[in-house]
């Protein structure tokens, strides 16, 4: 095995990952935070919606990977540098060609109904996230899964894979037990995926929609003396008020993602809170307005590039987000190494937008209207997303002569269903690129990924074969300068022809009550075990 790597600073992801392909790697010790961890008592944590289920093989989203990560193990875990390190994976080595990646699991590992972990649980893993998660591209290379002897799994590739290693986070690869679900077929409607057995540092003791998720400490963790806490409770809080209340008086003591700038300032004033707005670096959020191009006016391109005209996003930022986020350009984030600035601005111009509806066939009639659509949003994030709905109806109508009809689904599931069933005209939708485009980018463009039914997926039908074959380049492109050739190309490509405009990158945090301990320990923020989190010693 290579000597354990030194913690590596100012590389870009992309390197790291390249590096990550050719060379194998020991064991890692994960550097603790400052004070003394005390086992016991419970942390109760706020979630901004109902998850649609428990399992993240089949669901994206942090209101299912959050608790997911919780009760489902996975193969490798990353600190706060991008670094990976054991997990169900004790050891694991990548051929000098790519195509293989040999994992060795650890010994003791069972799942909570006490059934011992194997290689075979690994394969069985492997392939229903390939088969049914929304992130096609993201294991999309897999041949087969090997599995020599309980201990060992190999993974065959098609193709070498710049992003396998992140692709093996908890978030994004839990390890399902196979002898509760079966086969790969029968996963998507289990009713496991609402009662799971998995193999975390937590298991469920009861899920109420739209109330409370209550974990409890799982006593035969693999890793020892893990977690801390005995008992960890999510609580769904929609509104950002209650949220931060809770936070003040102790009711909740951790919350991640922040709609509302005022009540975040708030939180910052509180000495007995702590306020890390670096603990979500792998995601590289974006919030965009997606169009459904099945639908008039919005399979016209000239229509889209209308409503990209007339929205000033600097506007948003400034207003909404007191200038502490940033306007985005093009589908992948500003924070990502591939990010391009190359592109299309669409500075706001009104009349180049209603020049465009005019060409487009969209006149404006005797009462100065054109035509009408409905634009919808999460209703769990209501504050800043209302906001800005309301702000885009009001700009349209006034400037374009077009009626925005906002529509409220009646809560989280109701929106993923509709949008992922194609019911929709335009959504507002924040996206993650999840550290690398092949897993958070591709998904959304490629068209082998329009999936009814499946949320996160190509749900705005968008189909062009030059992007889909300059994303097949990309995802097997081991040279950095090459795979940041092509998806500057990508971006020239989709900001021209518009699938979905970017607004802004959405803010993340992480409030915690100060005497917790082990709490920024990923680029997954809280999308990632809690094994780690304590009560500093004499607080709790």
């Amino acid at each position: 095995m290579f000597h354990p790597l030194k913690k590596m600073q100012a590389v870009s992801l992309a390197i790291v990952v390249l590096f990550f392909l050719w060379v194998p790697f020991g064991v890692f010790a994960a550097e603790p935070d400052a004070g003394t961890p005390s086992s016991g008592g419970e942390l109760v944590v706020g979630l901004y919606a109902t998850p649609p289920n428990l399992n993240p093989a089949i669901q994206s989203g942090m209101a299912t990977q959050f608790p997911g990560t919780q009760i489902f193990a996975g193969l490798l875990r990353f600190d706060n540098d991008w670094n990976p390190h054991p997990y169900l994976a004790e050891k694991w080595e990548i051929s000098k060609d790519g195509l293989s990646v040999t994992l060795h699991l650890v010994k003791d590992a069972v799942f909570h109904d006490g059934e011992p972990i194997t290689s075979e649980d690994v394969a069985f893993s492997i392939l229903t996230v390939k088969a049914l998660h929304p992130f096609k591209s993201m294991l999309a290379p897999v041949e087969r899964v090997d599995t020599p002897d309980p201990h060992t799994a190999v993974i065959r590739l098609k193709k070498p894979h710049p992003a396998i290693l992140l692709a093996m986070s908890p978030a994004l690869l839990p390890i399902l037990p196979k002898h509760v679900y079966g086969t790969v077929k029968k996963v998507r409607g289990h009713p496991a995926n609402m009662k799971p057995t998995g193999s975390g540092p937590f298991k469920l003791e009861a899920f109420v929609p739209g109330k409370e998720i209550r974990l409890v400490k799982n006593k035969d963790f693999f890793i020892k003396g893990r977690p801390y806490m005995d008992r960890l409770t999510i609580k769904i809080i929609r509104n950002t008020l209650e949220e931060s209340l809770a936070m003040e008086t102790g009711d909740i003591q951790m919350m991640a993602s922040f709609q509302d700038f005022n009540e975040l300032n708030h939180l910052r004033s509180l000495d007995n809170l702590v306020v890390t707005e670096n603990s979500f670096k792998g995601i590289g959020p974006i919030c965009w307005l997606a169009f459904n191009l099945r639908n008039k006016p919005f399979d016209d391109v000239r229509v889209r590039k209308a409503i990209a005209y007339t929205i000033d996003s600097r506007f948003i930022v400034d207003t909404l987000f007191k200038g502490e986020t940033a306007a985005e350009t093009g589908p992948i984030s500003s924070s990502s190494p591939f990010y391009s600035s190359d592109v299309n601005p669409y500075a706001q111009d009104f009349e180049k937008a209603n020049r465009l509806l005019d060409e487009a066939g969209y006149p404006r009639n005797e009462a100065g209207k054109r035509f009408s659509f409905r634009i919808t949003y999460m209703t769990e994030k209501t504050g800043v997303n209302q906001e800005i709905a309301e702000y885009l109806r009001e700009i349209f109508s006034k400037n374009l002569g077009v009626e925005a009809i906002i529509e409220h689904p009646e809560n989280f599931n109701d929106w993923v269903q509709k949008i992922s069933d194609w019911e929709f005209d335009v959504t507002l939708d924040d996206v993650y690129n999840w550290g690398d485009p092949v897993i958070g980018v591709h998904r959304t463009y490629l068209s082998s990924n329009i999936r009814k039914g499946v949320i996160w997926s190509n749900t705005q039908g968008y189909r062009n074969q030059e992007v889909d074959l300059i994303l097949e380049q990309a995802a097997s492109e081991l040279d950095f300068k090459k795979r940041y050739a092509l998806y500057r190309k990508f971006q020239k490509i989709i900001v021209d022809e518009l699938p979905v405009y970017p607004i802004y990158k959405p803010f993340f945090a992480l409030a915690h009550d100060k005497n917790l301990g082990g709490t920024n320990q990923s680029i997954w923020g809280v999308m990632t075990p809690m094994d780690t989190v304590y009560w500093k010693q004499g607080t709790k």
